[in-house]
């Protein structure tokens, strides 16, 4: 696997038949046969949870309140660790714990959403919003104070930590959130219902797998149109995103075959573990192609754009001539204009030329020379300076998403930063700043994959879900070749540095890893 910038990642070995060996179908289960689950790279109901639900979370969070009048108290456990030196510690755990619980729940929901629809989920939608608030106010204590620009922004971002007295607060939010999934997940299971059979849901992580297994032919050949027409520049955020989109996808058409098989041998347990191992996996193959498809998208946008944001740029320089700045001296002033000139003067010079240039980021130079006299607080320059910042900070997304088994506490804060500038109503140097911020977050991402390395190390990854020669997942026989296993590992599929870790599940800290699989009595 490489990430982004094309740098070598962690990469399960392959041995072996590979899936397509291991890949067989479970007689009796249901018209599906597992041999349609393999890639053709080788060719490639609902439970009511009603008031009782609002009533335990209620009640829960009652219990944890220690300021009058209902307000948002700190847990008993986070006072009084203010000035702890394992305070700072303590709160990038919580952090790192509380955001990869969130994304998880969110992934899990998606699935059995598709099966149940959304009245059936609502409630659980609901526990993954109130988590997510949590989470952007725990975020917020380590949130840069002050007023930034495009230029201050990425380098306040790479050490944002707010000051010392926050870190209770940030613990205090973050068990919060990670109480909210907790007290949700026993009844999200009651909806899903794996216990007594995962047929229905592996039929829709089967219909999801080939979707996007039809899809990865195709965003392959989108990449290479963006190389083609495109500077390199233009596309290396998505270099290699094909391939780590078939790795996750040769792990998840492993799993789903081992899921059918463990329900056909009645281990219950096995089975749940296998398929949210598979679900996992296939909604980060999701990620990946969806990231190629984005981008083109974006970069066809920009291009479309940047005509008109030249001419938008001069004719608000020519509206801005010989208009005194506030509180900004006339030398300033005119330093200002000279450098939007040279920005315009040189964007055209690359228009001119026919070579292969990066519209995004003609268009970011553009608002951003623009943006000191004042200019862009409407239209094209606007509409520009969005168009960039929407595509940097899902960028940024992506990477801490299927690489969250790696990515720390500072690339999670940088992105909630960049997502909640994006999110608010402001001005261009807002988005901006938004947009440094996210490249930030996904350099600081990339930063911490590259430092990870090898997530299964010393031959691990000989077996799948196992050690060589060992049981992998729910005690099931190991089986060689572990396809996929150290990219699932790297993106939190798995929870742990090693392939036989329990798979993530919808919930927070205390529930997360309960469907570990034991084989089922």
């Amino acid at each position: 696997m490489t990430i982004n910038n094309g740098t070598a990642v962690a990469a399960a070995p392959r041995s072996g038949p590979g899936p397509a060996a291991t890949a067989t179908a479970a007689p009796g289960q249901d018209e599906t046969s597992g041999a349609d689950l393999v890639l053709p790279l080788a060719a490639l109901g609902a439970v009511a949870v009603g008031a009782g639900y609002g009533y335990v979370r209620r009640t829960r969070r009652a219990r944890t309140r220690t300021t009058p009048g209902g307000g948002h108290g700190e847990p008993a456990e986070a006072r009084g660790l203010d000035e702890s030196p394992e305070a700072e510690e303590r709160a990038r755990r919580s952090l790192v714990m509380a955001d990869d619980c969130v994304r998880t729940s969110r992934e899990e929901l998606a699935f059995a959403e598709a099966r149940f629809g959304g009245a059936s989920v609502a409630p659980f939608a609901a526990a993954v919003r109130e988590a997510g608030t949590e989470l952007a106010a725990a975020f917020a204590l380590r949130r840069p104070h002050g007023d930034q620009t495009a230029a201050t922004a990425a380098t306040a971002a790479t050490d944002p930590a707010g000051p010392p007295q926050a870190w209770a607060g940030v613990i205090g939010h973050c068990e919060e959130a990670g109480r909210v999934l907790d007290a949700a997940a026993g009844d999200f299971d009651d909806l899903r219902g794996l216990d007594r059979g995962v047929g229905g849901a592996v039929r829709v992580a089967e219909t999801r797998f080939r979707e996007l297994a039809g899809r990865t032919a195709a965003a392959e050949s989108v990449r290479a149109g963006l190389a083609h027409r495109y500077a390199p520049s233009a596309s290396d955020q998505v270099t290699g995103h094909a391939e780590q989109a078939k790795d996750r996808l040769m792990f998840a058409t492993v799993h789903l075959n081992q899921a059918r098989q463990a329900a056909d041998r009645d281990e219950r347990g096995a089975a749940i573990a296998h398929l949210r191992a598979a679900e996992g996996a296939v909604a980060q193959a999701a990620v990946f192609l969806d990231g190629i498809e984005r981008l083109a998208a974006a970069l066809d946008e920009a291009a479309a754009l940047v005509p008109a944001a030249l001419s938008g740029a001069e004719a608000e320089r020519a509206a801005e001539a010989g208009t005194a700045l506030p509180g900004v001296p006339a030398g300033e002033t005119r330093s200002r204009v000279l450098h939007l000139d040279g920005v315009l003067a040189s964007v055209r010079q690359e228009l001119a030329s026919g070579r292969p240039y990066d519209p995004l980021d003609a268009l970011r130079r553009i608002a951003a020379a623009a943006a000191p006299l004042g200019a862009g607080r409407t239209g094209v320059l606007s509409a520009a300076a969005l168009l960039v910042a929407r595509s940097a900070v899902a960028t940024a997304a992506d990477v801490v998403t299927t690489h969250r088994g790696a990515v720390g506490p500072e690339a999670r804060t940088t992105l909630a930063e960049a997502e909640r500038l994006l999110a608010a109503p402001g001005s261009t140097a807002g988005l901006l700043s938004a947009d440094a911020l996210a490249r930030a977050a996904r350099d600081r991402a990339e930063q911490d994959v590259r430092v990870h390395g090898n997530p299964c190390a010393d031959g691990d990854v000989d077996a799948i879900g196992g050690p060589p020669g060992g049981r992998g997942i729910s005690g099931t026989p190991a089986t060689p070749g572990a396809a996929g296993a150290a990219g699932a590992v790297l993106g939190g599929i798995l929870l742990g540095p090693s392939p036989t870790a329990p798979p993530a599940s919808f919930g927070g800290p205390r529930t997360r890893a309960r469907h570990g699989g034991g084989r089922s009595s």
